[in-house]
């Protein structure tokens, strides 16, 4: 087993996660197997109980693992099926050596943090490396690591102790270390400045973990001078040294790691290079292009609760971005913050409550993505029938299929007290009630997680078509609460279809309006398995019903296949900076790199 190491310096959201996940494309392009682990170095067990405000999204596994949006990144980038152990955080390394001093495993010795956690972090790795997350049968030929944080932080001392052993342990030749660090320019003598890498990397060698590979983030290429003073000060050979500059899209970036040789590289530090071959990358290059020329927009509207925050709905960003490539349209991202669309914002701001749904009113589609908790679910509700009523496309998920059947039930059941027990636990009519397996003690890890099957009882509805037919599908979930089972047959036949539910045949898992043009909820996440090349089909169905074009795409070829049959062949990046030809926005969403993207 070969393992490439990514760390950062200087500043925290340089882009670690796009840079360690392009490393994997440019390596599995090579003929190489793939597999990833992200160490976070915080307490908590795992990502489930972290505000979205604090990390980002909460990223859901097969396997119902809660891990850091990075994770998503990876299984985006290189199509694969992490597990939840390819997430290791401070809290479940020392859950797991806390849990074996119990059970007397280290034989009366005192347990320290070297070597019994240091330890405990080196199998975990040799372990989790080894699963196969691609299909095939047997380990991996390499595994990419990327370590959170920024070298220097307290929190990350007994990883970084364990990893420098760790690169001893599997002996030279099998451990590359990538040290992403940032090379800023003054404006005021607008000079590429080398100090801060320079400082980073000394810390990183008085740590005991010496670079192999600079990767420089900066807003353009770097000029050679820069390289070599960084390469003379770092002592890293002037080929290894990379830059990542801002571009259009991530989608960029392994071809730019290409053309800088870093292929080359990277198989000859870990005896690679005899049996690696030249990278094939038409693929991602013809997306990444056809991304930055598209110019015919399609505006959805997110109305959601962090709002302010895009990372905290990154992978329904990537799923909506990928949907609109695939239909060969330019996406425009209304951010709404659903809290601005209630009466009660009309009284205490309503220039916020007139711009919220001003931005609601001049979009072609309207998604209302998951959440927690009741602030801004009545400005969801309002969302919700806005859509509805207007006949504007719309998807709900998770919590938002919750929010479309509560609205449909106040409007047209005329059940004005209709809600969920997780807004108003004495509502007369409970149209969204606690799933009785759950736990009303503890918060981690206690929801309905990870991959369900969903089974369509509705052989001709929208979804079912999406998904082509399928009988079944599964999809990952997450969550707490589900429509209440004795409500069903009351609002099925006020109008409302179930056309998925659960094995059971209790659970409903997708609704639907069949007199809206497109008006779908789905209880789980299509989001999470969402992937460049292969939309998810209900975000695929969003943007395609918001362009008109929904016909096209309701058959069980093109639901699957649309991006690829449109992708320009044989487009390639040159390896120089340039501006999207289309006047792309210049957002720097997703740590750095811009997303190709508008938002507002």
């Amino acid at each position: 087993m070969k393992y490439v190491l990514v760390t950062g310096g200087v500043v925290s959201g340089l882009g670690k996660g796009v840079t360690a996940s392009s490393i994997g494309v440019l390596l599995k392009a090579c003929g190489l197997r793939v597999t990833s682990i992200k160490i976070d170095p915080y307490l908590n067990t795992d990502a489930g109980t972290m505000s979205p405000f604090e990390h980002g999204e909460v990223f859901v596994l097969d396997d119902g693992g809660e891990v850091d949006l990075d994770l998503g990144n990876y299984e985006r980038f290189l199509d694969i099926k992490l597990t939840r152990d390819n997430n290791i955080t401070t809290g479940k390394i020392y859950q797991h050596v806390i849990a074996k001093e119990r059970k007397g495993d280290y034989l009366g010795k005192t347990v320290q943090v070297v070597p019994h956690i240091t330890d405990a972090i080196q199998e975990w790795i040799e372990r989790v490396a080894a699963i196969p997350v691609d299909g095939e049968d047997g380990p991996a030929d390499v595994c990419v690591i990327e370590l959170g944080g920024t070298i220097g932080d307290i929190e990350s001392a007994p990883f970084i102790e364990a990893l420098g052993q760790f690169s001893y342990r599997v002996g030279q030749g099998n451990f590359c270390l990538v040290h992403v660090s940032l090379v800023p320019v003054l404006n005021v003598v607008g000079e590429q400045k080398t100090k801060p890498t320079q400082h980073s990397v000394r810390g990183l060698r008085g740590l005991g973990l010496i670079p192999d590979i600079l990767a420089c983030r900066s807003t353009k290429a770097l000029e050679e001078n820069v390289k070599e003073k960084l390469a003379q000060f770092c002592h890293v050979p002037l080929e290894n040294i990379f830059t990542l500059y801002d571009v259009p899209n991530i989608w960029h970036i392994p071809r730019l790691l290409k053309d800088q040789k870093a292929h080359l590289v990277i198989s000859k530090v870990l005896n690679l290079a005899s049996i690696v071959k030249e990278p094939s990358l038409e693929e991602w290059t013809s997306r990444a292009e056809l991304c930055a020329n598209l110019h015919v927009p399609v505006r959805i509207a997110v109305v959601g609760k962090y709002t302010s925050l895009s990372d905290a709905y990154l992978s329904v960003l990537k799923a909506l971005l990928h949907a609109a490539v695939a239909c060969r349209k330019k996406l425009v991202v209304d951010w709404v913050p659903a809290c601005d669309l209630e009466k009660e914002t009309e009284k205490e701001n309503p220039n916020a409550y007139k711009a919220a749904w001003k931005l609601l009113k001049g979009v072609d589609g309207v998604l209302v993505p998951g959440g927690f908790g009741d602030r801004g679910v009545e400005g969801k509700i309002l969302a919700a029938k806005y859509a509805r009523e207007s006949k504007i496309p719309f998807l709900g998920i998770c919590l938002g299929m919750q929010v479309a059947v509560i609205e449909f039930a106040r409007s047209v059941l005329c059940l004005h007290d209709a809600n969920s027990t997780e807004f108003k636990p004495e509502t007369k009519h409970p149209c969204i009630v606690f799933m009785p397996e759950g736990s009303r003690t503890h918060m981690g890890g206690t929801m309905r997680l990870g991959s369900r099957k969903s089974i369509f009882s509705v052989k001709d509805s929208k979804s079912a078509k999406l998904y082509g037919n399928k009988t079944f599908v599964d999809e990952r979930h997450r969550h707490r609460y589900e429509v209440n089972p004795d409500m069903v047959e009351r609002l099925e036949k006020a109008g409302l279809s179930f056309a998925a539910k659960d094995e059971t045949g209790k659970r409903m898992e997708i609704v639907e309006l069949p007199s809206h043009p497109f008006f779908i909820g789905a209880q789980f996440h299509p989001e999470y398995k969402s992937r460049p090349g292969k939309a998810s089909p209900l975000f695929l169905g969003l943007i395609a019903a918001s362009c008109g074009e929904l016909d096209s795409v309701m058959n069980p070829s093109s639901a699957h296949q649309h991006l690829i049959s449109n992708c320009p062949k044989n487009v390639f990046v040159n390896g120089n900076s340039k501006k999207a030809s289309n006047g792309l926005a210049d957002v720097r969403h997703n740590n750095g790199y811009c997303n190709g993207l508008y938002t507002r």
